[in-house]
């Protein structure tokens, strides 16, 4: 049986995240956004590891042809769930360093580009709940 912990992740925060946003959100518009982004952090996470092993193989699969779009579309979920917000600056950037990364084969700085393109879109799904929690307190 896998052991989770020592499964390979690059997303670990954003899919903690989305996964804490759909328990709390319960129905609704906010709901079906939050299970948005939490199936496109699962999705994205996926292909990052795909495209870190071919990167260690020094291949150029498909991995490394599809994270882009799959960055693209858990950013375009985070934008809609978070309504916007300061995220698309930070979060850009860092997409820029994960595919120049990728097209250079620089393990190490796509590595450290998803870090920060982790916390930025963490930080923004964590805002929503903040949001959520002080509306309804």
């Amino acid at each position: 049986m896998p052991n989770p912990a020592r499964e390979t992740t690059f997303l670990p925060l954003t899919v903690a995240a989305a996964r804490t946003a759909v328990a709390a959100a319960g129905t609704g518009p906010a709901a079906c956004d939050a299970r948005t982004v939490a199936l496109r952090a699962e999705e994205a996470d996926a292909a990052a590891t795909e495209c870190w092993l071919a990167l260690l193989a020094g291949c150029a699969t498909a991995g490394r042809r599809t994270l882009p779009s799959r960055l693209r579309a858990l950013t375009e979920a985070a934008t809609v769930y978070a309504g916007g917000r300061c995220m698309v600056r930070r979060v850009a950037e860092a997409e820029v360093r994960i595919n120049d990364a990728v097209r250079d084969g620089d393990g190490a700085e796509f590595a450290e580009a998803f870090v920060g393109y982790d916390q930025a879109v963490a930080t923004a799904v964590v805002s929503v709940q903040g949001r959520l929690g002080s509306a309804t307190a």
